[in-house]
């Protein structure tokens, strides 16, 4: 039980990183250009949005481990990251708040970003194999 939690709240805390690095420093400008152009304020308040995002990273780092214990990994690292990901892009572009610019940088540092909650977490607490 300990290695699980253990194994999430680490998974957790590198997915919180990894949100925080690319979007802070990354693509912050392209979010702030986007926004501004829709003539609304982009907020970055970190004391509002961060525990909101720290709660969004520790509950994906639990439906990760979740899965790790029923599917194979790769499955696993491919559903996680379609449902973390493109499913949450796509109805944020469809409210046109989502930068379609930032794709170049979110695409592959997203599926990182999976990729290693699920290796911390395969290390940890193993699941399926496979």
């Amino acid at each position: 039980m300990k290695r699980n939690i253990l194994a999430v709240v680490l998974a957790g805390l590198w997915i919180t990183a990894s949100e925080f690095l690319r979007n802070e420093f990354l693509v912050q400008k392209l979010w702030l250009e986007h926004y501004a152009n829709l003539g609304i304020n982009f907020v970055a308040n970190p004391m509002v949005s961060g525990p909101l995002w720290m709660l969004w990273s520790f509950l994906f780092a639990g439906v990760i481990w979740r899965m790790l214990r029923s599917i194979p990994f790769w499955s696993s690292v491919a559903t996680a990251w379609v449902a973390g990901f493109p499913m949450m892009w796509i109805p944020l572009y469809n409210m046109q708040v989502f930068p379609l610019n930032i794709l170049w940088a979110a695409v592959p540092l997203s599926l990182l970003e999976v990729l290693g909650a699920a290796w911390i977490i395969g290390k940890l607490a193993p699941g399926k194999k496979g």
